[in-house]
């Protein structure tokens, strides 16, 4: 995998909106203007906005290629040197006619982004590019109040430097809803509560190792068997991280699912499994047992380490998961250490 290059203060960045367009509609335009301000003031970034990033839903769900067009000129613009998803949606896939991987592969640069922007990332790994699975816009760079302290410190370090990142949990987590479309909220926090789980060790012991490849796994089964999915030896060794969106969905679709990852082979490749904090805790216990009893019981992979709980996704505060980098999870202490990203 090639790994982009980092930032320095006064790079140019790109903001696009690859499935929903939301962040052009009327009432969600200070969120994008919020999110814009913060990679300028606090990152020492400029922000360039691509041509149809702020065209609106209507017109952003009527013409993938201009989404498409987006994301493909971003890439060839040399000033540019990294891009940020503007949110999530639902038709990421869409896309996938309209993608030049050369084009990818000879501009490596940053891609963070999360959700449905899974497809995007899997675009980018079948290019070579390591990207980056964390937070976008409208959610986390516009967070009320402030971006999570536990965000930022993993997007500094994503951004800017290149010692290895130690991911551990969160001491604090939040739910709540402020209503992005009402202005007045941006500067009101949203109440925080105490984590009482941490990271959990579902089963494994000891010290593992490999490549971090996943995302959200409502999305990864849009793109099961089409050009961006990887070959099943292309698995091999690999951490697998998943984790469920704002949809939460029911255990037994995540069995479901799980269960179609037994069937494809992917479970009997990968050395270990992290798994996000479910969104708002909403099934919590439900969906460690899945875990258990589709992993351990139906695939008898009752040693396969598998750490339970961690902040990323569709969670806040969140952490960043790099594709292709080295991950090690160490079970013992509850923590994982990322390099080569």
């Amino acid at each position: 995998m090639i790994v982009p290059k980092k930032l320095k203060k006064g790079d140019l960045v790109a903001i696009v909106s690859l499935s929903s367009g939301m962040g052009g509609d009327p009432e969600f335009r200070h969120k994008y203007e919020l999110g814009k301000k913060r990679l300028e003031e606090e990152f020492g970034l400029k922000v360039v906005t691509m041509p149809n990033t702020l065209k609106g839903s209507k017109y952003l769900y009527l013409h993938p290629e201009a989404r498409a067009a987006d994301m493909m000129d971003a890439f060839k613009n040399n000033e540019i040197k990294a891009i940020f998803s503007m949110i999530g949606g639902e038709d990421s896939i869409r896309l996938i006619p309209y993608i030049d991987y050369d084009v990818i592969k000879n501009n490596p640069k940053i891609f963070i982004g999360y959700s449905d922007t899974t497809v995007n990332h899997f675009m980018i790994y079948k290019a070579g590019i390591t990207s980056y699975y964390g937070p976008a816009i409208l959610s986390e760079l516009a967070e009320n109040g402030k971006i999570h302290d536990y965000t930022r410190k993993y997007l500094q370090q994503v951004l800017f430097e290149k010692s290895d990142m130690i991911i551990e949990s969160s001491p604090k987590w939040t739910n709540e809803r402020i209503d992005w479309t009402d202005e007045t909220k941006d500067t009101e926090f949203r109440k925080m509560q105490n984590e009482i789980h941490g990271f959990e060790i579902l089963q494994g012991a000891g010290v593992v190792k490999g490549e971090l490849l996943g995302g959200c796994l409502d999305v990864m089964p849009m793109i099961v068997g089409t050009e961006i999915w990887p070959k099943l030896d292309e698995w091999e060794n690999k951490i697998l991280f998943i984790e469920t969106s704002e949809e939460k969905p029911s255990p037994d679709n995540v069995k479901y699912i799980l269960r179609n990852l037994v069937a494809i082979g992917i479970i009997d490749k990968i050395n270990g499994i992290i798994v996000g904090k479910p969104k708002g805790e909403i099934y919590y216990d439900e969906y460690k047992k899945i875990f258990h009893d589709v992993i351990n019981i139906e695939a008898k992979k009752n040693k396969l380490p598998i750490i339970y709980n961690v902040n990323f996704g569709h969670s806040a505060p969140m952490c960043i998961l790099p594709y292709g980098a080295t991950a090690i999870l160490d079970l013992e202490n509850k923590k994982i250490i990322i390099s080569n990203y």
